[in-house]
């Protein structure tokens, strides 16, 4: 049944972000994950291009924060970290209307993860503000100082945590 309820999500995240992409009025990076590659190895961007790489991936336009929110929070694809990556950035203060769906139909549709919510909600909360970040502009900078920046040394070992089990996962590629 969670695998049947998984489906949904994912289903529901596929179908939202082409109108949620449409009506988005910020300009797209114009870069795919082949140009963040070819950035200085230590850098955000360089990061954020393996990821998209290791995942089949390439930035979707105009939401491609989404992404980088997801190297810097150390989130997998999978549903139940999708549904906790806005939990963490609904902690740290971002308010969107689609932010507010996906926390009241991930919660009601999957609600086998609250505990993992809550405790993803309270990371976001304790981590400095990243939401608001213009992320094509951190590209350039090195990933380790900008992360040590964003998070306090409990978090960034919470991160690695979190990086480093070994559940298998279900992925999807959701927007925030």
């Amino acid at each position: 049944m969670k695998k049947i309820r998984k489906q949904i999500i994912n289903w529901l995240f596929e179908t939202s972000m082409v109108l949620y992409c449409r009506f988005k009025k910020k300009k797209p990076w114009g870069l795919m994950s082949s140009d963040l590659l070819l950035m200085p190895t230590n850098t955000f961007g360089h990061r954020l291009g393996q990821f998209l790489s290791h995942n089949g991936f390439e930035p979707i336009p105009k939401v491609e924060r989404h992404d980088a929110y997801h190297i810097l929070c150390g989130f997998s694809t999978a549903v139940e970290d999708e549904i906790a990556l806005q939990y963490a950035c609904f902690g740290n203060g971002k308010r969107t209307p689609y932010l507010f769906a996906v926390l009241v139909l991930g919660t009601l549709i999957l609600p086998d993860y609250l505990y993992y919510y809550i405790r993803s909600y309270r990371f976001g909360k304790r981590a400095c503000a990243f939401h608001h970040f213009d992320f094509k502009q951190v590209l350039p900078l090195d990933f380790e100082e900008f992360r040590s920046a964003i998070f306090p040394p409990a978090l960034l070992e919470e991160i690695h945590t979190r990086r480093n089990k070994s559940v298998p996962r279900t992925q999807t590629h959701s927007l925030s």
